[in-house]
């Protein structure tokens, strides 16, 4: 594991540089990210100029919702989007200059082509959660304080298993990073509303199959003091971090059966 985080460091620091090589681009480039997430935010805005909730939810909820989920998928997108990269070099035999190195594949893959640009959606959904907190009407306790940053840092981890399982399956699939795609930025887009809007069939899949409600859903409808669709038990609302840990672990081992399972393009 260390070696594994001193490649990524090394290689992540490498592209940091040559990003920074051209800080104009890397400004604007930044700033465009900032405005492209943040088009889902307005898209709300326009809803709420026509009604006053969004299944039963005020704005400043949504906006609570929208925070977490976009701040938590920004850190994890941020830190190892680019693994859906991996399907095009399973497709073209690339991968295997990165097996001939002495560092762990998973942190090369993952550091492959670092965008710092993608700064911009973690401070837009930092901005937008920042502003949610100012406009509800919760009794903050120490404990729902304390809540919000455990919250994000789990939920990145969860995306971040779910990045790591998608990079897997393309093993297989080659090139699947479209399915990959449909669970990470289609996951963050379904949790920017509240699950009231869905139906039970769904929530229960994004609960108990791919746990994504565990994002910001059960630990925010805690905050809110908001009954959950599924009638779960409020303590609940503290495992993120448990959840996440468990889903890193089965992403990680289903990353080594696929990385085993890899036998190259031929000639």
């Amino acid at each position: 594991m260390l070696d594994g985080l001193r490649a990524y460091r090394l290689i992540a620091g490498m592209w940091i540089r040559s990003t920074m090589a051209y800080r104009a681009s890397f400004v604007m480039t930044t700033f465009g990210n900032f405005v492209s997430s943040g088009l889902d935010f307005v898209a709300i805005l326009l809803m709420f100029s026509r009604v006053d909730a969004l299944g039963g939810y005020p704005l400043p909820e949504i906006a609570l919702l929208y925070g977490l989920s976009n701040a938590a998928f920004g850190l994890a997108d941020l830190a190892i989007g680019s693994m859906d990269r991996l399907g095009r070099r399973v497709r073209d035999g690339t991968l295997d200059i990165l097996l001939v190195r002495p560092a762990p594949v998973l942190a090369q893959v993952a550091a492959d082509r670092f965008a710092l640009r993608r700064l911009g959606r973690v401070i837009q959904g930092s901005l937008v959660l920042g502003w949610a907190l100012t406009r509800l009407d919760v009794d903050w306790t120490p404990l729902k304080l304390l809540l919000m940053p455990v919250t994000v840092v789990s939920g990145c981890g969860i995306f971040c298993a779910v990045f790591v399982a998608g990079a897997a399956f393309q093993f297989w699939a080659q090139d699947a990073s479209e399915v990959q795609n449909a669970f990470t930025y289609g996951g963050t887009t379904l949790l920017q509303y509240p699950p009231t809007v869905f139906g039970k069939e769904l929530v229960r899949g994004v609960t108990f199959i791919l746990p994504l409600a565990f994002v910001n859903w059960l630990p925010a409808l805690y905050v809110l003091g908001r009954p959950y669709p599924l009638d779960l038990p409020r303590w609940t609302a503290f495992t993120p971090p448990l959840v996440a840990v468990v889903c890193c672990a089965l992403a990680g081992a289903a990353w080594r059966v696929g990385l085993r399972s890899y036998r190259s393009t031929g000639n």
